[in-house]
């Protein structure tokens, strides 16, 4: 595989139906020929607080201070995704991209000396094997997209996917506008 996608976004087309990534918008956190992880950034689960699971980081997450469905694999298991500028390297569990990757919030946020920017939380995350994202980007299922900065701590988490698109412009811009449930018109 000569091309990494780790660091990138992942945008569901409106061909997939499948409720886990309807309108998803997944950061790929890493990506090999061994296949890919990624957390689903604006699937917010409603009502479940940062707090009320992890009261140790209550008043750190990004708002909405909710946990997010990272996807439908291990969903109890959390994941967090933080930024720092100058964090050492063997405190973070997986570096994203410069100063973007994911910390285990079981070691409490003393263990990051107050070093940390952002953070939001994610309830399992999305994985494919080897093959199987490649095959369904080839099948129209993903748009893939450069990530932002701010993407995955953005404060309306539900505008994501239409915004993603229409940054993009030209033929992606488009389907920022495609009805939800076309058959309903």
């Amino acid at each position: 595989m000569s091309d990494s996608y780790t660091g990138r976004l992942i945008v569901a087309t409106p061909n997939i139906e499948d409720p886990n990534f309807w309108r998803a918008v997944v950061l790929l956190c890493a990506h090999d020929k061994e296949g890919a992880f990624g957390l689903v950034l604006n699937h917010s689960l409603d009502g479940e607080s940062v707090a009320g699971h992890l009261p140790d980081w209550d008043g750190l997450a990004e708002a909405p201070a909710v946990l997010f469905r990272g996807g439908p694999v291990a969903t109890n298991s959390v994941f967090a995704i933080a930024t720092s500028d100058d964090l050492p390297v063997d405190r973070w569990g997986l570096r994203i991209s410069p100063g973007l990757g994911l910390i285990n919030p079981s070691k409490g946020p003393e263990h990051f000396e107050g070093r940390l920017g952002h953070l939001r939380f994610f309830a399992g995350y999305a994985g494919w094997g080897a093959t199987q994202l490649e095959t369904e980007i080839a099948d129209h299922g993903w748009f893939i997209v450069d990530a932002l900065p701010n993407d995955p701590f953005e404060s309306n988490p539900s505008d994501l996917w239409r915004e993603v698109l229409r940054r993009q412009g030209g033929e992606l811009a488009r389907f920022a506008t495609h009805p939800a449930h076309p058959g309903v018109n």
